[in-house]
């Protein structure tokens, strides 16, 4: 019995000891990445679309070109298309495209743009060359579930509404590409906000590799670089604000967020 305690006293202690270190060094370095004061109050188009969202997350980054060769790549996006140039596990169809697709460069409102085999985020707002806004919601994951189901893939969705938008402006230095996550979900309580990290927390580590992802390819094409050339200037993180040198070169694990000693600051 006493063993028994020892080791339920250890895995609270451990369990204990790792929500510390998350809430003081993890967390504030990954959920500060990208994130603008400014930025995060800006009315974008899509905002309309959830009214009273209960998980905002708004990240930026500087892309060295101009808004016109940044547009054909938010438009291509998607399953089956160019990919979403973040984790290329979680697209089942394979790498994400290097480069400019021609054939996928028609996007219209009311358009799908592809999540996986027969369902994706509706269209909701294309303004070339400025704004391009995809909506989910329960009603349409339902429908497209039910069309999974007709073919054989049926599958369950909770009550949600859900908007992420992909907003162009333009900079001295080139362009500002800003993205919003906005997401309205049921219930409250415990188990609502621990949820809502974890997904506040995954869509900045997804978000952050997008952005990164696509920066990285339109600075290559702009510096008429080969895929393998390493870029001039190719910072971990966008600084919070102007004034902050920027961080170092990016790497593919968790250690970066936490290599400093001074977390980063939400405010």
């Amino acid at each position: 019995m006493r063993l028994i305690r020892t080791i339920l006293l250890a895995l609270v202690s451990a369990t204990i000891a790792s929500a510390v270190v998350y809430f003081a060094f993890v967390r504030p370095r990954v959920r500060g990445w990208g994130l603008d004061p400014h930025e995060a109050e800006l009315p974008l188009p899509g905002d309309e679309l959830i009214a009273e969202p209960s998980h905002v997350e708004t990240r930026g980054i500087t892309i060295a070109a101009p808004l016109a060769k940044i547009w054909p790549w938010l438009v291509q996006m998607g399953f089956g298309r160019a990919g979403w140039y973040s984790y290329d596990v979680l697209d089942a169809k394979g790498k994400t495209a290097d480069g400019v697709l021609s054939e996928f460069q028609d996007l219209a409102v009311g358009d799908i743009m592809p999540t996986h085999p027969g369902g994706g985020f509706l269209v909701k707002v294309v303004d070339p060359e400025r704004a391009l806004v995809l909506y989910t919601d329960t009603e349409l994951l339902r429908s497209q579930a039910e069309q999974a189901q007709a073919e054989g893939t049926a599958a369950s969705y909770p009550e949600i509404k859900a908007s992420w938008a992909f907003y162009l402006q333009a900079e001295d230095s080139g362009t500002r590409l800003i993205e919003r996550f906005r997401a309205k979900t049921p219930g409250s309580g415990p188990a609502t906000a621990v949820l809502g990290e974890i997904m506040g927390t995954g869509i900045v580590l997804m978000t952050r590799k997008q952005m990164l992802s696509i920066k990285d390819r339109v600075e290559r094409l702009e510096q008429g670089l080969p895929e393998e050339a390493p870029l001039a200037e190719a910072p971990l993180a966008e600084p919070t604000v102007a004034a902050e040198p920027a961080a170092p070169e990016e790497s593919s694990d968790m250690s970066e967020f936490v290599a400093e000693s001074e977390p980063a600051s939400l405010n």
